[in-house]
């Protein structure tokens, strides 16, 4: 390996396609376990490299020079071989700096809270202090040293103005979760998640939902690839470079999702989506059908609606992990609150506003194999409808000019 990214688990990772947009040498994912990473790091066998969870402090004992920022934080995630001599650098620095910038999330006078311990959190307390806060506390499962715990965290919630969160929680495929709960802090301002995959962690999202400045790591990650790039190849990467990189990254990974009424043509319009912007398509009822083996109408007879949407819940759980996809959802899914929160975490939100006049009864359909039944669902479901939609598609011609409305959004 030439230059690449080490860590633990780099499964989600998107280091490779952000190099690979930022300049044009071969940039490689190595997973490391814990027990190798000393015989990597003794042998030296690359030209640079950036380093991830879990080894950003690990590394340094094996490094002949460390930048002052890299020292004073305590953390490595760059490494240059200079004909044998290693390099230390903290780009983190960089990128979490510009991420808050950003947001136009405000530090200077503020208290913050950092969430986690490890070589992130030493990251973000020297770009809090760096940016003035008035008061920095770093928080950790347990109180210890200069940490406190979650509890105490919460005992001063009214205190904090600023979260940043630098663990892995919340992180795919553990998506829907949250390291703390945003509702407890009534004079927060601002939210920095340092986690980037899902495209808006639960954090975020919780944050966004409360009219609160929030923010996810997919910018820091680009932005510190930027300045590692500089020091891999000594070249420059302008600040217009960045936000392209950024731009076109974020689209290309969020997932289409489209809702609305059975018959209203999710799936054939999501299928031709997909094809055109060379994407994956994903029908959640589908998803259902294969995991239980049966049929929908089955399903309900046999288990009831309630079964049915505990396996929906499950099945969108498995889709809002995907990035790049497109996905077609059954008419009630937004009969339950999660399911759109699960879906927005990696996704916009499409409703194919098609009118009732337009919409047709089916017999495998179980909620609306009816007239009636048809206009009784229309009825309870409009309004959320549009209420969880991003874009709101007219649906009333043909599937043609509502593919070209999606397509239109998404350029």
């Amino acid at each position: 390996m030439e230059y690449g990214c080490i860590g633990k688990k780099l499964g989600h990772s998107f280091s490779k396609e952000i190099h690979n947009a930022l300049t044009d040498y071969t940039y490689e994912l190595c997973e490391i376990p814990e027990e190798g990473i000393a015989e990597f790091m003794k042998q030296s066998d690359f030209k640079a490299i950036n380093v991830t969870i879990p080894y950003k402090e690990r590394v340094i004992p094996y490094l002949d020079f460390i930048s002052d920022e890299a020292k004073t934080i305590g953390a490595v995630n760059t490494i240059v071989n200079k004909n044998g001599v290693l390099y230390g650098y903290n780009t983190d620095f960089y990128g979490m700096k510009m991420l808050i910038e950003k947001a136009d999330i405000e530090i200077k006078n503020k208290t913050v809270a950092i969430l986690g311990s490890g070589g992130t959190s030493k990251t973000a307390n020297a770009v809090v202090n760096s940016l003035g806060a008035r008061a920095v506390y770093k928080v950790s499962r347990n109180a210890q040293d200069d940490f406190i715990s979650y509890d105490e965290l919460y005992n001063i919630s009214d205190n904090i103005d600023i979260i940043i969160n630098t663990t892995p929680v919340g992180m795919y495929p553990n998506i829907y979760n949250s390291a703390v709960d945003v509702k407890r802090f009534k004079n927060l301002s601002g939210v920095v998640d340092a986690v980037y995959n899902p495209l808006r962690s639960k954090l975020v999202f919780d944050a966004l939902s409360l009219d609160i400045k929030a923010v996810g790591g997919l910018y820091m990650l680009v932005a510190q690839a930027a300045a590692a790039v500089e020091r891999f190849i000594e070249k420059t990467v302008s600040r217009k470079d960045i936000e392209s990189v950024y731009n076109s990254l974020f689209k290309s990974k969020e997932n289409i999702v489209l809702i609305g009424m059975p018959s209203c043509g999710k799936t054939t319009v999501g299928t031709i989506v997909a094809e055109k912007l060379n994407r994956e398509f994903f029908d959640s009822d589908i998803l259902i059908e294969v995991t239980e083996k049966t049929t929908i109408p089955e399903i309900f007879k046999n288990r009831g609606e309630e079964y049915f949407r505990n396996k929906e819940t499950e099945a969108i759980f498995t889709l809002s992990k995907n990035n790049s996809s497109v996905i077609s959802t059954g008419g009630g899914v937004i009969l339950n609150k999660k399911n759109i929160d699960l879906l927005k975490e990696n996704g916009k939100v499409f409703f194919l506003d098609r009118p009732l006049e337009k919409l047709i009864t089916t017999s495998d359909r179980p909620l609306s194999s009816n007239r009636e039944a048809l206009e009784k669902r229309y009825n309870e479901r409009y309004n959320l409808y549009r209420e969880y939609a991003d874009f709101v598609i007219d649906a009333s011609g043909s599937i043609e000019e509502t593919v070209n409305q999606i397509m239109k959004v998404t350029e």
